[in-house]
């Protein structure tokens, strides 16, 4: 599962691993062409956006961008953030100098604050090492 189309760079390989040992997995992307390889081989894509809950109990939220969401991992209780929140050395935060013109650090964490409302245990980054639902409630103030 993506959380961002540029993630790829390890999932074809790791798409020939689940082929070997029977593992089924869902792709997910928005189109970009670095999924071109996904969409136009035998494997099975799913891309899904903002807002949508996904059959296997994972709901995704809007990130930075359209196609840099948040997860929120229901039965493991853990978020994971993507590119939308990293951590670079001072800690999980929105990094503003990846925002996009006219997307704010308010506009992010607006969009993200109702995670809080989820029993988070976990909160996974792309970038930087995984923290609790006190550092995520830090980077959303």
């Amino acid at each position: 599962m993506l959380t961002a189309p540029w993630h790829e760079r390890d999932t074809k390989s790791l798409v020939e691993l689940m082929q070997k040992y029977g593992i089924t997995a869902e792709q997910a992307g928005d189109g970009s062409p670095d999924l071109a390889w996904l969409r136009a081989g035998s494997h099975e894509w799913h891309p899904y956006a903002a807002h949508d809950r996904l059959p296997f109990g994972i709901e995704a939220f809007p990130g930075r961008e359209p196609n840099d969401l948040v997860l929120w991992v229901e039965d493991r209780r853990a978020v994971v953030c993507g590119d939308t929140l990293a951590d670079f050395g001072s800690g999980i935060g929105i990094q503003t100098e990846w925002l996009g013109k006219g997307i704010s650090r308010e506009q992010v964490a607006d969009g993200l604050r109702p995670l809080l409302g989820r029993p988070i245990e976990l909160v996974l980054p792309a970038h930087g090492e995984p923290a609790d639902r006190a550092t995520l409630e830090r980077a959303l103030s």
